[in-house]
């Protein structure tokens, strides 16, 4: 028999993938906010789409926006999470959650809590 391959991790306990799947749901959430967070900043003004491809489909279609959005964030997981044995599929679930993570808190240190007393009054 030969080496074990280097790209499969040591672990596949089921307490090892609870933990795992519970970072990738959160992820979803995560993605969910920022489609919510990024349609309110630039409905209103406060801020522009960065990313040049989806910036466009924000005012003309927004709700094209947010299924195009969740539709790749759930199937890259869902590739990640069938992946899971593997080292790198693990640290890639680990960068999208950090990057959304911050994403969050960058969305939320922008936020003015008078602004959003107003926004709710509005809704």
């Amino acid at each position: 028999m030969g080496a074990p391959d280097p790209a499969v991790l040591a672990i596949g306990l089921p307490q090892h993938f609870v933990w795992l799947r519970r970072i990738v749901l959160t992820v979803f959430v995560l993605n969910a906010m920022d489609a919510v967070f990024t349609l309110v900043w630039v409905w209103r003004g406060w801020a522009t789409e960065a990313n040049p491809i989806m910036a466009r489909q924000v005012y003309e279609q927004p709700l094209l926006f947010v299924l195009v959005k969740l539709t790749l964030v759930f199937l890259g997981s869902v590739l990640l999470w069938r992946l899971r044995t593997r080292r790198l599929a693990v640290i890639a679930i680990f960068i999208g959650f950090r990057a959304y993570y911050w994403v969050i808190v960058y969305h939320l240190g922008s936020l003015d809590l008078s602004l959003l007393g107003a926004l709710l009054k509005q809704l």
